[in-house]
């Protein structure tokens, strides 16, 4: 066989072979809380590269907080969903997942103390079989005590409302200086307007009066004259009446 022959059916032979397997993703919370005598859902949700099997099973393990020890309390296989004898669950426990919806979670009824630990989800779906389970931890409260991120947003969600408020008010004296500033300088501009017609009035007063003074200062000078000149005159008269 020639060496191209060679390439040829090897690549057919790779092209016929196996496809690799990529692994499944499980996915739950971090954390959740609970109060006692209440209920919790245990999200589980999956990705898988291959479209769900008939084969498809979901289990949940839970470890007691302090324990080693971990047990299986739910089993899903061939279509049906299984609640374990072991353990305190039995009563308490519903399946609310959907597999053709890529869902696996569990629902846990009349929460007590004993209930806080670590839950564990772990998704097979053939051939897509690798992958890691998910873990979520169950804390159960009298009361389910409020957490520090909404405490944190409570608090600078007060202090960007203090800042809105601040700004506003800031916003509402500029105005109103704004305002009586604008009122003010009208103000003043009435009152020097005023000046100028009075100013006004009085030039236009005086203007009429100054022709009737420099009448009367005439009138005056003109008086004067006359009495001074009757006055020159008297003694000449007074010699002709003697002679």
């Amino acid at each position: 066989m020639s060496q191209g022959g060679l390439v040829l059916l090897a690549g057919l032979l790779w092209a016929l072979g196996p496809s690799p397997v990529s692994p499944i993703h499980v996915y739950t919370q971090r954390e959740v809380h609970g109060t006692v005598g209440s209920h919790v859902t245990l999200s589980c949700s999956f990705w898988s590269s291959e479209w769900i099997s008939e084969d498809i099973s979901i289990t949940w393990h839970f470890q007691a907080e302090g324990s080693r020890d971990s047990i299986s309390i739910f089993h899903y296989a061939k279509g049906q969903p299984y609640i374990d004898d072991v353990g305190s669950f039995k009563e308490r426990m519903e399946w609310v997942g959907n597999p053709q919806r890529k869902d696996g979670s569990i629902v846990i009824h009349n929460l007590d103390y004993t209930d806080n630990g670590t839950f564990t989800c772990d998704v097979k779906n053939p051939p897509d079989i690798v992958g890691k389970s998910s873990q979520v931890t169950l804390y159960v409260f009298e009361k389910v005590p409020t957490r520090y991120g909404v405490v944190l947003g409570s608090i600078i969600g007060g202090a960007l409302l203090l800042v809105a408020l601040l700004v506003a008010l800031g916003y509402l004296l500029r105005y109103c200086w704004l305002r009586r500033q604008v009122a003010l300088q009208r103000r003043l501009s009435a009152m020097e307007k005023g000046k100028l017609q009075r100013s006004a009035k009085d030039a236009a007063k005086r203007s009429r009066q100054a022709p009737v003074l420099y009448a009367m200062l005439d009138h005056s000078r003109g008086t004067k004259a006359a009495s001074e000149k009757k006055a020159k005159g008297a003694p000449g008269d007074s010699r002709k009446d003697k002679k």
